[in-house]
Parts: structure tokens; C-alpha cells; sequence
């Protein structure tokens, strides 16, 4: 028991001092001015996949057409069943293509099939790739301009903000964060000279040429986690890649109960451990000690094992506590974080579990196999 408590205590004491601080918020991107911001916008295009979007299609578009002249946007409908298509005619944007999608290829995602077939529509040096349930604020895509262009870089992402209107996202949303960014670390994404590919898929800002460079979208059309394939390849490339959180990108899908939720971490959580037994029994292990290690000093008798144990308790707080700030929170939430992470560990094994059975991801009717 005592090397459980000792351990557990110590890693997070060297999370918080890890080089890249994966626990920070400090990677940011917030809307610009667009009074000041010189844009061609015609020098863009926006993808959007979209596949039964009827609830957030009108406010993705109407937020598009807040920011600025000649941008131009293209939207595959991937075989809707709902009122897509519609909703999306009644906003009534002039520069608005709606793609009929094609019946889904054998060996792609649909994700990736719709923007495919988007990418060979568009002439412009810059795509935006952007969910059909991400709002974007005035500027925001002046703002992802200017910082591609200024810092040279290929491809800059930003994981939107996501809903905490109901219990189970005030609950789990933050965590996801965290938990995101702990596998995928922004520094380290950003850097150069990291290998490590990191991107959020709901909003995107790449130029086209690297795109081609990489062989399109077909590079990585098996992909589940396709955000941080696309940005891995990009790297392989030769690109420079960079990923923040912002505020000015909110997504609006709504999870409003444990299984919605459950449903959207387990859809990718097994992929995140390339499908190995012995990884997830490493990550097993790992996050129980790590979260619940630091407890037993409560069964301890020793008053340094209970130091130590305050210690890694107090280092666990310490670490979540910016992601709790970031979605304006209150701080006892931290307090949860043991059992929110006993969750995404049910989730995870439930993950593969279903991969076990030979389903590798499920997503909006589509079932892809092993």
C-alpha cells in the first residue's frame, strides 16, 4: 500500500513539472478585430461535412456569414436523412455550395469522404475544415488567418469549446479536456521538432498545397482520430502544426445524458491506445494508482505517507484546476476528478470491449468494422 500511495503522489508532482505543462490553458487563440484585420477572404474556402445537422447547421452558417466578404463554403451533405439540406438553402448565403455526398467508399470514415469530396471542388490556397455544429465568433477566421500566415505555419487547429449547459457536461466535459490534452500535449504538438501530430477536427485551417503534398485526404481516410492523423502527416511532411483552445469556437452538440456522452469517448477511446491489451492494462493501472492512490494515506498510519499523500491530492487539483477555470466553473469540481476519471476508465474499457466484438467505431448510424 505504501509504494501505491508514494507513487500516485509522485506523478502528479512531476505532471506539474513537466516541461510542456500539458495541464495549461496557455495555448490560446481568440477572435480579432475585423476592422483592423486585412483578409482576402476569397482565398479561403470552408469544407463542412454534415451528415443530419438539422439542429446546428443555421447557426454554423449564419456565424460564417458574420465573417467577412468571398468566403466561400462548401457543404456535403453526407446522405442526411433529416433536414439538412434544407436548413442550410434557408439561411440563404449567396456564396453557400451544397455537395449531395456520395454512397460512402469502402476503407474511408465519413468525415473523411465528404471532405474529400469537398477538397476537389475548391481552387483557393487555404481550406477550412470546420464541424457542422461549430459556431465561430466574428473574426475567428481573421484571426486563424493571421496566425497561420505570421507564424508560417501549414496548419492551425482549435479545439472548440464545448457545451456544459447539463449536469453530466459540467460533470465530464473539462475532463475531456484534460484528459485530451495529457495524451495529445499542445507544446509539444506545436513544437517543431516533436513528432507528436496533434489537431482538433471541428475547426481546421490548412493550406491546400500541403494537403496535396500529403495525397489529400485519401492519406488518411481509415483514420478514426482523423484530426491527429491529418496533423501527424502534415508534420511527416515537413509542416508545422498548431492547436489552442478558444473560447470564440463553441460547439453546440448537446450531451445531455451519461450514455450521449459515453457513446462519444468510447467511440475513439480504444483507437487512442492503438488497440493493445497490454497498453490498456498499463492505463489501467496507471490511473488508478494515480487517482485513487493517494486516498489510501487515509487508512495509513504513518503522518509522512499522509504528507505525501496531501501532497499528490493537492498537485491533482493544481493540475486540473485550469481546465476547470477555463469552462468558468466552480473549483470544487476538482474535487470529483477521482470519480470522473473512474468513469472515462469504464468508458475506455467499453471501448474495447466493442472492438473486441469487431466494431472498431460507431458514429451517427455507421458502424466501422476492424
Amino acid at each position: 500500500m505504501e509504494w501505491l500511495i508514494i507513487f500516485g503522489s509522485i506523478a502528479w508532482i512531476g505532471l506539474l513539472l513537466l516541461p510542456w505543462r500539458p495541464w495549461s490553458t496557455r495555448e490560446r487563440l481568440e477572435s480579432a478585430d475585423l476592422a483592423s484585420a486585412s483578409v482576402d477572404f476569397a482565398k479561403i474556402s470552408v469544407l463542412i461535412p454534415a451528415r443530419n445537422e438539422e439542429e446546428n447547421v443555421e447557426r454554423t452558417l449564419r456565424a460564417l456569414r458574420d465573417q467577412g466578404k468571398d468566403l466561400q463554403i462548401f457543404l456535403i451533405d453526407d446522405q442526411s436523412i433529416d433536414h439538412t439540406k434544407e436548413k442550410a438553402q434557408a439561411v440563404g448565403l449567396k456564396n453557400l455550395t451544397i455537395v449531395d455526398g456520395r454512397e460512402l467508399a469502402d476503407g474511408w470514415t465519413g468525415k473523411l469522404w465528404a471532405l474529400e469530396q469537398g477538397r476537389k471542388l475548391v481552387t483557393s490556397g487555404l481550406l477550412l475544415l470546420l464541424d457542422a455544429d461549430i459556431e465561430l465568433a466574428p473574426g475567428m477566421v481573421a484571426a486563424l488567418h493571421k496566425k497561420l500566415v505570421s507564424e508560417n505555419l501549414d496548419l492551425v487547429s482549435i479545439m472548440a469549446t464545448l457545451r456544459t449547459d447539463h449536469f453530466w457536461e459540467r460533470w465530464l466535459v473539462p475532463a475531456f479536456v484534460f484528459f485530451f490534452k495529457l495524451v495529445y500535449p499542445f507544446a509539444r504538438g506545436n513544437n517543431p521538432k516533436s513528432r507528436l501530430g496533434v489537431a482538433a477536427g471541428g475547426c481546421i485551417l490548412l493550406r491546400t498545397e500541403m494537403l496535396v503534398t500529403i495525397g489529400g485526404f485519401e492519406a488518411v481516410r481509415g483514420a478514426v482520430i482523423d484530426d491527429c492523423a491529418l496533423a501527424q502527416k502534415v508534420k511527416g511532411a515537413g509542416g508545422k502544426t498548431w492547436i489552442g483552445l478558444s473560447r470564440s469556437v463553441k460547439s453546440h452538440r448537446p450531451y445531455p445524458d451519461l450514455s450521449s456522452f459515453w457513446a462519444m469517448v468510447s467511440r475513439t477511446a480504444y483507437t487512442q491506445l492503438r488497440y493493445s491489451v497490454p497498453i490498456l492494462l498499463a492505463i489501467t493501472s496507471l490511473m488508478l494508482i494515480m487517482f485513487w492512490g493517494p486516498f489510501l494515506a487515509l487508512i495509513a498510519t504513518s503522518w509522512t505517507l499522509k504528507i505525501v499523500a496531501l501532497a499528490g491530492w493537492s498537485c491533482m487539483i493544481a493540475a486540473y484546476l485550469p481546465t476547470v477555470r477555463f469552462y468558468r466553473l466552480s473549483p470544487l469540481w476538482t474535487a470529483a476528478l477521482p470519480i470522473i476519471a473512474t468513469l472515462y476508465l469504464l468508458m475506455t474499457w467499453s471501448s474495447a470491449i466493442e472492438y473486441w466484438k469487431g466494431r472498431r467505431s460507431t458514429w451517427k448510424g455507421r458502424v466501422y468494422a476492424r
